[in-house]
């Protein structure tokens, strides 16, 4: 089966994340729009299927990272995220909540065996 096929995003928190973006975009010219900024590529270059990957940045208080107590979260893409969620949890690891399911695909996460909760998404 085929498990992980890139990244979809590296989210981080901050103590003054509006502050922090301003930095980036100052210093690396990476403006971020409503919270986060995508960078763009081709997924598919036989079909030129496009993507993106998306970086953000929380507050330090932020509970979307829970139940891990680390200040950062990577999400991957994956293929087949049902699949792999199956496969993970008979091979025993922790998985946190449902599927989630929304237009522009589907979301999983787990957590590794150092408490860093990962991020599952299947694009559509």
């Amino acid at each position: 089966m085929q498990k992980v096929t890139g990244i979809g995003g590296v989210f981080f928190k901050a103590s003054n994340p509006r502050q922090l973006m301003e930095w980036y975009d100052q210093h690396l010219g990476l403006t971020f729009t409503h919270g986060f900024m995508e960078f763009k590529w081709v997924a598919d270059q036989d079909d030129k299927t496009s993507a993106s990957t998306t970086f953000a940045i929380f507050k330090e208080d932020a509970s979307n990272f829970e139940p891990s107590e680390k200040p950062f979260m990577i999400n991957f893409r994956v293929a087949d995220l049902k699949g792999l969620l199956s496969e993970l949890k008979e091979k025993g690891v922790t998985i946190i909540g449902e599927v989630e399911e929304y237009d522009f695909g589907n979301f999983g996460r787990i957590m590794d065996p150092e408490g860093n909760k990962i991020e599952l998404w299947e694009p559509k």
